[in-house]
């Protein structure tokens, strides 16, 4: 099936390439993507880089896309739970362990495929990402936006990629710090060693900032409570920044030195949490935008999530 639109050039166009053109009669479509849909003009296919005529007749035939993430793999065993929905974005409360989206380890259970089951989704994100704007780990909670329509697809990528909006964290992470707030930067890339993981190096990668803030410290436990704030918003970046500058995230496998610290652990109860534990102990609290069609501010604030309460518990007794 296709959505059709026609078009007539007036002469304020004359001389336009004719994608130029149709990007600025269609502006919820990149032009990159026009130049993928099938169009006539004057009853011929025509070349993008055309130049049109007073008059030309222009048809588009633009396909109506669907996702890909096929209907007998959608799940619904997790309890999502719905902040806020419309008929654009929708807006969740992602737990712990879970998976973003279908890959090659994880065909099934994955946060898309259960909101899949209670929404639909741009398809924009591509075949087994519908909707998918950004992305917190498998281990790491909190609150996520997801777009609904491709107009809502194109306005969060843009905000995102601009980073206009604001994304705050809470970490619980190793070591008791002699400041309040730091600011940290530094671009992080790849690691040549392991490309499951990234670094901070001194040249190449990408620039990221991360300011931190200092919420609670436990210095008979060696733990402090830190809100991050990204500035930008690279792969892992909390989770090395903090590390990079000796305050990694407690239970993080990949970035958290556990072996360097358990030796250093005398409280009884701490050290069962540790060792039982799986997954890091960040939580994204706050995501607070610009809704991508109404242009109205939105805010939304999650609670830590039993397990981080949990371990506040057994450092605060």
């Amino acid at each position: 099936m296709t959505n059709t639109r026609e078009f007539v050039v007036a002469d304020d166009f004359v001389g336009w390439r004719l994608d130029k053109f149709l990007a600025a009669q269609m502006p919820d479509f990149s032009r990159s993507e026009i130049q993928r849909f099938d169009v006539l003009r004057n009853g011929r296919i025509s070349k993008f880089s055309d130049k049109i005529k007073q008059g030309d007749a222009i048809v588009v035939n633009i396909p109506l896309r669907q996702t890909n993430v096929a209907t007998e793999n959608v799940s619904n065993d997790l309890d999502l739970e719905i902040l806020y929905q419309d008929d654009d974005i929708i807006v969740i409360n992602k737990p712990r362990g879970v998976v973003m989206y279908p890959s090659a380890g994880n065909k099934t259970g994955t946060l898309v495929q259960n909101l899949l089951s209670v929404t639909h989704l741009s398809a924009l994100g591509g075949e087994t990402r519908p909707g998918v704007v950004h992305r917190l780990d498998k281990d790491t909670s909190g609150v996520m936006v997801f777009a609904k329509s491709d107009a809502a697809y194109r306005g969060l990528v843009k905000m995102f990629s601009a980073h206009d909006l604001t994304r705050r964290y809470i970490a619980f992470v190793w070591g008791v710090p002699n400041w309040t707030g730091a600011d940290i930067t530094g671009n992080i890339a790849r690691s040549s060693r392991n490309r499951q993981k990234m670094t901070m190096v001194k040249s190449g990668g990408k620039p990221a900032h991360t300011v931190v803030d200092v919420l609670n410290v436990w210095p008979r436990a060696g733990v402090s409570e830190f809100r991050c704030t990204l500035m930008t918003g690279r792969t892992h970046q909390i989770r090395v920044h903090l590390s990079s500058h000796g305050f990694p995230v407690l239970c993080d496998p990949v970035y958290g030195r556990a072996s360097a610290r358990l030796g250093s652990v005398r409280d009884a109860d701490l050290l069962d949490f540790i060792k039982t534990h799986n997954g890091q102990m960040l939580h994204a609290q706050v995501l607070e935008f610009n809704h991508p069609i109404t242009g109205k501010r939105m805010c939304f604030k999650t609670p830590l999530p039993d397990d981080m309460l949990e371990l506040k518990e057994v450092i605060s007794g």
